[in-house]
C-alpha cells in the first residue's frame, strides 16, 4: 500500500509493508529531506479572520417552497487582487441560490421540526452521461459557523472555481449547501432558540444527502470537498454512502472522534456560554459575556502558532486582536454556535475506515493546532483506507494554522492533484467541457 506525504513542501510516496513500521519510514523520509528541502513560499493574506465570524450571515429571505433557482446574469471571471478577501459577505452574483424544504422532519434523536429549510447555491451546469445521469457534480462543504457564502467569496472563486482552476465551474456542477444550523438553513436563531431540535453531524450528512439525491436528483457525485467540519462530514459520507462518489477530499479534519485539545476547547466555549447567567437558558436579549470570552479562546486556538508569534509581538497587538474579536463575537448568535459545537459529539469515523470504497485524499497543515501533526493520526490510520492518500502541508509565519482552510490559494494545487487522481486532466483556459 502506498501513502503520499509532504515533508517540508516536498511530496513523497511511502510504501507500507509488514516489514517496516510506517512511522519509521516517515522518519527516514524526513531525515533525507530536511537538509535540502526549502519551504514553499505561501500567498500571504495579512487579514484578521476568526471562525466566529462565520456566523455573521448576510441578510436574506426565503425563496418559494421547492427548489427553483434563478439564473445568474453574468459569466465567471477572474477576480483582481483588489477584490480578494478571505471573508466576503456579498452575495455571489454568479451563483444560483435556492431552498429545499422538508416537512415534519425527524432528526436521529427523535425530535422533529415542522418545516426545515436547507439553503444551497450552485455554480456551473449539470452534465448528463449517455444514461441520463448527472456525472459532474461536486459537493463543497463549509466549516463550523460558516455557510455557502464563505465558499463563494472572491478568494475561493479565484483559487478554485474560476477559469482554469482545479474546480473550474465551466466543467463541474458545484453544490454549496448551508448545513442545518448554519447560514440561511434552519437554525436556533430563527426563533426556536434553545427549543430547536438537537442535531449531530450525522443529521447534517443525512440532510446533505437528501438535498443531493431527492432535491437535485443526483445519484452519484463525482467528488466531495470539505473543510474542517465539512471535511469531517466528508469522512462520514465516505462511510455512510460508500458508492455515492468517485472520491472525497477532507481538509483540516482527522478521522477520529473529537478528543484531546479539540474536545477541550469546545467544552470550554460551551461551558462559558451555559454557565453565564446572561444566557438565561438560551433566552438572552444580548450576547452573553460567556460567549464573548469563549470566542477569545477560539480565536487563539484556530490560528497558527508561527503566524501568531509574528503578528502578536507585544501586549498592544494582543489587545487589538482581543478587541477586534470581541466586536465580531457580539454579532454572533450564542445559541447557533452552541448547537454547532455540540453537534460534533456523534462524530467517530475511525471504526469504519476499512469499509471505505471511494478514493480519499486527506489534506492537513502542520501548524493546525486543532489537529496536531504530532499525534501522527493520518500516518497511523490512512493505511487502513483501501484507496487513501494524505498530505501534511508545511506551515509558516504567512500561513494561518487551521484557518489556512480560508485561504485556498495556499493549497489549491492539492485540489488539482485530487481531481487528477480521479481521472480529470487539467482544463485549458480556452477549453470547455
Amino acid at each position: 500500500m502506498a501513502t503520499t506525504i509532504k515533508v517540508n513542501g516536498v511530496d513523497r510516496t511511502v510504501d507500507v509493508d509488514s516489514d517496516t513500521p510506517l512511522l519509521g519510514k516517515l522518519r527516514d523520509v524526513e531525515a533525507q529531506l530536511k537538509s535540502s528541502a526549502r519551504l514553499a513560499s505561501l500567498w500571504h493574506r495579512n487579514v484578521l479572520f476568526g471562525l466566529c465570524v462565520g456566523l455573521l450571515t448576510a441578510a436574506g429571505f426565503a425563496l418559494p417552497a421547492g427548489a427553483d433557482e434563478s439564473a445568474p446574469a453574468q459569466s465567471l471571471r477572474i477576480h483582481s487582487a483588489a477584490d480578494i478577501a478571505p471573508w466576503d459577505r456579498r452575495t455571489n452574483a454568479v451563483a444560483r441560490q435556492a431552498d429545499a424544504w422538508f416537512e415534519n422532519y425527524k432528526f436521529r434523536d427523535g425530535e422533529t421540526i415542522t418545516r426545515l429549510r436547507i439553503h444551497y447555491a450552485t455554480l456551473g451546469e449539470p452534465h448528463r452521461n449517455a444514461d441520463g445521469n448527472i456525472d459532474n457534480a461536486v459537493l463543497v462543504l463549509h466549516w463550523t459557523g460558516a455557510d455557502g457564502l464563505a465558499l463563494l467569496s472572491p478568494t475561493y472563486m479565484k483559487a478554485l472555481f474560476d477559469v482554469g482552476r482545479p474546480l473550474d465551474a465551466r466543467r463541474y456542477y458545484l453544490i454549496f449547501p448551508d448545513s442545518v444550523g448554519h447560514g440561511q438553513s434552519s437554525k436556533p436563531s430563527d426563533g426556536l432558540k434553545a427549543n430547536f431540535p438537537n442535531y449531530g453531524y450525522r443529521d447534517i450528512v443525512d440532510l446533505q444527502h437528501k438535498l443531493v439525491t431527492e432535491t437535485l436528483g443526483i445519484n452519484h457525485l463525482h467528488a466531495l470537498l470539505g473543510m474542517s467540519m465539512g471535511g469531517m462530514n466528508a469522512w462520514q459520507w465516505a462511510e455512510a454512502y460508500p458508492d455515492a462518489m468517485d472520491g472525497v477530499m477532507p481538509v483540516v479534519s482527522l478521522p477520529i472522534k473529537v478528543s484531546g485539545r479539540n474536545m477541550l476547547w469546545r467544552r470550554m466555549v460551551i461551558n462559558d456560554i451555559r454557565s453565564d447567567p446572561e444566557w438565561n437558558g438560551g433566552n438572552y436579549t444580548r450576547p452573553p459575556t460567556g460567549w464573548l470570552l469563549g470566542c477569545e479562546i477560539l480565536r487563539m486556538m484556530i490560528d497558527g502558532v508561527p503566524h501568531l508569534q509574528a503578528t502578536v509581538p507585544d501586549g498592544q497587538a494582543a489587545d487589538r486582536i482581543i478587541k477586534d474579536e470581541r466586536k465580531e463575537a457580539e454579532a454572533v448568535d450564542a445559541n447557533d454556535i452552541l448547537y454547532s459545537l455540540k453537534s460534533s459529539a456523534d462524530y467517530d469515523p475511525e471504526p469504519g475506515l476499512t469499509s471505505i470504497r471511494t478514493k480519499v485524499f486527506a489534506l492537513n497543515f502542520d501548524d493546525d493546532e486543532f489537529n496536531p501533526v504530532m499525534l501522527h493520526v493520518l500516518e497511523r490510520l490512512m493505511p487502513q483506507v483501501p484507496h487513501g492518500r494524505f498530505i501534511v502541508q508545511s506551515g509558516a509565519e504567512t500561513s494561518f494554522g487551521h484557518l489556512t482552510m480560508a485561504h485556498p490559494g495556499l493549497w489549491a494545487q492539492h485540489v488539482g492533484e485530487f481531481m487528477h487522481w480521479l481521472g480529470d486532466a487539467p482544463l485549458q483556459v480556452n477549453q470547455a467541457r
